[in-house]
């Protein structure tokens, strides 16, 4: 099984990059890739943030492939704001929103944007 690496358009990244910051503040996050692993295998992830420039890829080749398992929404954006985003001051390859918090409704129009990305 693969999958396909897509381009996000950069006011999609921004938008889940500001639901990871409010959901990190009024929900609840994960983030690193073991961390961002259990929650999706658990199924309690929300939306995924995939690291696109983690190197060697291997360490998050397996995230797009569960997310599609678990009928996960992700999508891939630089490990450095998600990092940011996250709270925490190195770069993250992974991060997940695991309750929305006050962010339910940005985090909807993301995944119906990263839908049509996906086609």
């Amino acid at each position: 099984m693969s999958y396909v690496k897509f381009e996000v358009p950069k006011e999609v990244a921004d938008m889940a990059l500001e639901a990871l910051e409010i959901a990190r503040d009024t929900g609840k996050i994960k983030k690193g890739v073991n961390e961002v692993t259990k929650a999706i295998e658990r199924g309690i992830a929300k939306l995924v943030l995939i690291g696109d420039d983690v190197d060697p890829p291997e360490i998050v080749m397996h995230l797009p492939m569960i997310c599609e398992e678990k009928n996960t929404p992700y999508l891939f954006i630089p490990k450095a704001e998600i990092g940011e985003s996250a709270g925490i001051h190195v770069s993250s390859a992974a991060g997940c929103i695991v309750e929305e918090g006050k962010a339910k409704e940005l985090i909807a129009e993301v995944v119906e944007k990263v839908k049509e990305i996906k086609g």
